[in-house]
């Protein structure tokens, strides 16, 4: 398909490039050149083209779980946010740590997938913490990184050679920040309002201890880390002290994390609840801060779909997780742009080219000419209320369902073929 996009902002953090033109789409790639005959043509006037969205962190389902989510339903409400590409962890049923369950997620996504999909393989053989992957296997079979999502690897000489093993196949490993000994029986952040609601706590340095072990064990390696899902202001903190030791380590953080804090627990509502839990305002104040600065590398969303009769239990029994696709881009123009803690470029480096250049996809994460067409355009003024009829993902199990939101995706491209458009 050759398509036009005229009359549009292009918005592209890694050229440093923001001003008005066309982009011309020809093969599933971005050209230079004027097209004259156009199978298509998008009128951009008014809207903002940016490289398409990467979420690093995410949970399809499938195989195993299909009651909660799938690869079909998934990816449309990732194209609905805006997003192109996602990355699946790997706590699937089965995991995915072996080279067969990889193409499975692989054949599913390209038959029925709107974006793209990377796998994510398991650090460890049945995510289990006791015996490395056949990393190497798993990483011709097509992973991005590998990670036991869900479960940390509490073992300290497992997590080393996990460091040191993917050092060979320049892999990152992403690490679940958790002491479960911490955490353990914990459903919300331990503080004033986990004492008042009589719900068990889990302390913000079960996080933070296991950050600052992995930090150590990188440094120890010199292997690559990722820190997932940084909910604490002491996690930024020695995330920040290791980068200026020149430690190999990222980091992401989630919507929910810089917009919510564990007062809105206080109904009891189980769609609040999530692992890592929402903290306190001063970690919120911290996780702007660690974006503005570069602390925090990526923002992704940890979509973790939940079927509607779990999350309908007591606060205790339901499973932690929230959906997150769909309001991602809107969350990060609304808490981050719109009040001025990162200009529009910086937001947009957060989903694209950051995330291209930590997991090494080529081609991706930029409107370059030749890079992949994964394109989502914007309309700051696309105001809608997220409501629950609406949602595209199977699971319905967001905090942000009834809130307003102004800007969003009006149009998701990938590969050149528009997949979602308002």
């Amino acid at each position: 398909m050759r398509l036009q996009i005229k009359n549009i902002e292009i918005v592209d953090p890694l050229q440093k490039k923001d001003s008005t033109g066309d982009i011309f789409i020809e093969n599933g790639r971005i050209v230079s050149k004027f097209l004259n005959n156009a199978d298509k043509v998008v009128d951009g006037k008014g809207k903002i083209a940016v490289p398409g969205l990467i979420d690093v962190h995410s949970h399809l389902r499938e195989p195993g779980e299909e009651g909660k989510e799938t690869i079909y339903t998934g990816t449309r409400a990732a194209a609905k946010g805006g997003i192109t590409t996602v990355f699946c962890m790997p706590n699937t049923k089965p995991v995915i740590d072996n080279a067969p369950t990889v193409e499975f997620v692989l054949l599913k996504a390209q038959k029925e997938g709107l974006v793209n999909v990377f796998p994510i393989g398991c650090a460890t053989k049945g995510s289990h913490g006791a015996e490395l992957s056949e990393v190497g296997v798993l990483k011709k079979a097509g992973i991005v990184a590998v990670s036991d999502d869900g479960l940390p690897i509490s073992n300290s000489q497992i997590m080393r050679r996990t460091l040191e093993y993917t050092k060979m196949f320049k892999l990152p490993v992403i690490s679940h920040s958790e002491d479960k000994e911490l955490s353990k029986n914990g459903v919300m952040n331990e503080g004033k309002n986990s004492m008042v609601l009589g719900l068990r706590g889990i302390p913000k340095q079960s996080e933070e201890v296991m950050v600052s072990r992995d930090i150590m064990l990188a440094e120890l390696t010199g292997g690559y880390l990722h820190v997932a899902h940084v909910s604490t202001a002491g996690s930024v903190d020695l995330v920040r002290q290791a980068k200026r030791k020149g430690i190999k380590v990222t980091a992401e953080t989630c919507p929910h994390y810089f917009t919510l804090t564990d007062d809105v627990v206080r109904v009891y509502n189980a769609n609040t609840k999530m692992n890592p839990p929402l903290r306190e305002q001063e970690d919120i104040d911290a996780i702007k801060q660690g974006l503005a600065d570069g602390t925090i590398d990526c923002i992704a969303t940890d979509h973790a779909p939940h079927m509607q009769e779990e999350k309908n239990r007591e606060f205790d029994l339901a499973p932690f997780g929230i959906i997150g696709f769909e309001t991602i881009l809107s969350l990060i123009l609304n808490e981050l742009v719109d009040t001025g803690v990162l200009s529009l470029s910086e937001a947009i480096s957060k989903m694209t080219s950051n995330p291209a250049k930590i997991f090494n996809l080529e081609g991706r994460g930029t409107l370059k000419e030749g890079s992949i067409a994964d394109i989502t355009i914007i309309n700051p003024k696309y105001s809608y209320e997220f409501k629950k009829e609406n949602i595209v993902s199977k699971s319905k199990n967001s905090p942000f369902i009834g809130r307003q939101f102004k800007g969003g995706a009006v149009m998701t491209i990938v590969a050149g073929n528009i997949v979602w458009q308002v």
